[in-house]
């Protein structure tokens, strides 16, 4: 039997653990002719967005160079994070220093010594949280950048 749903304030707070505590996350992009890639990466939460790093080359990469977005998936599948960003290159001068120190620290390596990887942005455009099937009908916490909750 389904637990009973999760109020949305609840929900956000268990969207933000996830955020903060988990170390990678399943990222899903597609190419100009719609096939889709999924791979996971280990990610930094900033508090507003998330700094993942993936070899520059590669159909992510390049993915997202193209078309600016990705989809990302964090939990199991009785505890889904389920987030629609924009997303975008950074420049080596335009990661933060903060975020680049707290990624290597979270994750245990520093890509910025790696050769052939790049950062990447990902500013949370909606984000939902589900459970079971109960949760579907409220799973949105954040529509348009902004948290409903």
């Amino acid at each position: 039997m389904a637990e009973d749903p999760r109020p949305l304030d609840v929900r956000k707070s268990d969207a933000l653990r996830h955020l903060t505590d988990d170390k990678d996350l399943w990222i899903s992009s597609g190419d100009i002719s719609g096939i889709p890639t999924l791979v996971p990466l280990s990610f930094y939460w900033e508090g507003a967005r998330l700094f993942v790093a993936t070899v520059e080359s590669n159909p992510t990469a390049r993915n997202i160079v193209a078309s600016g977005r990705a989809t990302v998936g964090l939990g199991h599948t009785r505890d889904v994070v389920l987030i629609e960003a924009e997303a975008r290159p950074l420049d080596p001068d335009e990661l933060p220093a903060e975020a680049g120190d707290a990624y290597a620290a979270k994750c245990g390596w520093d890509p910025r010594t790696s050769k052939g990887y790049r950062f990447f942005e990902l500013v949370p455009v909606r984000i939902q949280s589900w459970r079971e099937l109960n949760e579907h009908a409220d799973r949105d916490l954040m529509l348009e950048g902004r948290w409903l909750v």
